[in-house]
This record gives C-alpha cells, structure tokens and sequence, in this order.
C-alpha cells in the first residue's frame, strides 16, 4: 500500500464545489455529486483500491462482485464522512443525530483530575465526536499532522466556523510534547490516531488480521509514560444522518512511570529555555 504523507486528496476547486453544494442544497445535494467522485476513485485510484480489495476477497473472503461493491461504498461512506466534517465545521444547519455509548467511561475519566487521552483510528469521522465531546465540559484538543495543502487549509479556515475543539499540530521541533503535557496537566482531553505513521517514524508491529502489521509508536509510548486515563473511541456513520460514538473502558498505567516522564520532560524543556 503507498506510504501515507500526512495529507488528504483533492484539490482547493473540489472543496469548493462542495462547500457550495453544502450551503445550497444540504449535504443531500452534496452526496449526488458524490456518488460521481466515489466512481472516479474506484475506476482510476488502483493505488488505494487494491488493498480496500484484498481485504474485503481475501480476508473476509467475500466474492469478488461483493468485495467491488464494498469497495465503491467504502469511497462513497469515506465521502459521506467529509462532507458531514464541512458541514458540522461551517455551521449548515442539518438533521444528524447522535448517540453516545461509554459516555459514562469519559466523564469518569474527567472526574480524576488527571486529563484523558483518546485513541481511535482513520475510521469514522473526529467533528462529529467533537459535537458529543463537548457535552464533557472540558477542552477537547485533537493532534494532528499540519500536511494539507495551503490554498486547501486557507480555504476551509475561511468557511468554517468556530471549531469545537482545539488543533495540536505535529512539529518537527516537538514542540506538540509540551503542548500535550500542558492540555493534559488542565484536566483536558487529548485525540489522536494511533493507526497511520510517516516515513520514518518509530513503529510497534502487532498480529492484525492473522499478520504482523506496523503501527505507530508515539501514542501508545506517551500513553504509557504519562500516566493518564486512556480510552479507545470511534464515531461511525450508521445512517445518512446518524452518528454512533463508542468510548472502551478507561485504562491507567502504572504511576512510577508516569513521575519519571515528567522528569524528563521538565530536563528537556530546561535545556530548551
């Protein structure tokens, strides 16, 4: 499978003619287009279809026309999730609806005074998690790679509204550490994927579907070295306008390790001063 860069596909133009849609015609207008897009990337994007195949034929060992089918609704549900994204973040006024399942997992969570870290995966859709996780009253902070395209980036800061949450952007100098210790030591929330890495990047490998895979490092080192409340959580789409979001139980790591991070992030950041 290509090596991901951090960045999404598309282009300043597409984001356009859908934002437009959006705002004119809702997200139903939006989808029609859609089913037009989803057919583009089936036929033309061989890159990414050939995986998305291979485990739809050879893992689930579905027959090769359902493993298609799935594969075009895979594009078509993944574009339904980013329209929903720019809908939610500009405000347009829709009918999502929303269930919380483990609710009481994370408000437990904020009730230990030590701020929360929540895993999850490229699956499902982080604004639409955001409309719940607000309901926690606390700060909701999301880590991120700052990857996408500048004519892309300054084009949605421009149509969106005022976000739910606060972005942590990765950096090269590590600066998002310190960040994170901050958000964390507020009782705030912190999310991230913990499924994708870049080039480069320290990996952990682990059995998935029967073969070893790699996964990224950082997220599981700084849940375990922090000794903060973890949680593993996803908001699907089940419906055209509903939201499902599961929340695991928290889980918390052992605390000697978490007085020896902090000692070390307070040498690093001394010598950074």
């Amino acid at each position: 499978m290509p090596q991901w860069q951090g960045k999404s596909k598309g282009t300043s133009a597409g984001y356009r003619i859908f934002v437009f849609l959006i705002k004119t015609f809702g997200t139903g207008g939006a989808y029609i287009l859609l089913r037009f897009v989803s057919l583009y990337y089936f036929c033309f994007s061989a890159a990414t279809s050939r995986p998305i195949f291979a485990l739809y034929n050879n893992k689930f060992q579905f027959s090769k026309i359902k493993s298609l089918k799935l594969l075009y609704r895979n594009y078509y549900t993944l574009g339904q999730t980013l329209i929903d994204k720019v809908a939610l973040m500009s405000g347009v006024k829709t009918n999502f609806t929303f269930e919380f399942d483990g609710e009481d997992h994370l408000r437990k969570m904020i009730s230990l005074q030590k701020g929360g870290l929540l895993l999850s995966g490229h699956l499902g859709n982080w604004e639409a998690a955001g409309q719940l996780l607000k309901r926690l009253q606390t700060r909701i902070h999301i880590v991120m790679y700052d990857g996408e395209d500048a004519q892309i980036k300054k084009y949605m800061e421009e149509v969106t509204g005022e976000k739910t949450f606060n972005i942590i952007y990765i950096k090269q100098d590590l600066t998002h550490i310190f960040e994170i210790n901050q958000a964390l030591s507020s009782n705030e929330i912190v999310c991230m994927h913990a499924d994708r890495f870049r080039p480069g990047n320290k990996t952990l490998r682990a059995n998935f579907f029967g073969k070893p895979a790699q996964f990224p490092e950082g997220p599981f080192l700084l849940a375990s070295r922090l000794q903060v409340p973890v949680a593993y959580v996803y908001a699907f789409k089940e419906t055209a306008q509903h939201y499902h979001f599961y929340s695991t139980p928290i889980k918390l790591y052992d605390k000697k390790m978490a007085i020896l991070c902090k000692l070390c992030l307070m040498i690093t950041a001394a010598v950074w001063s």
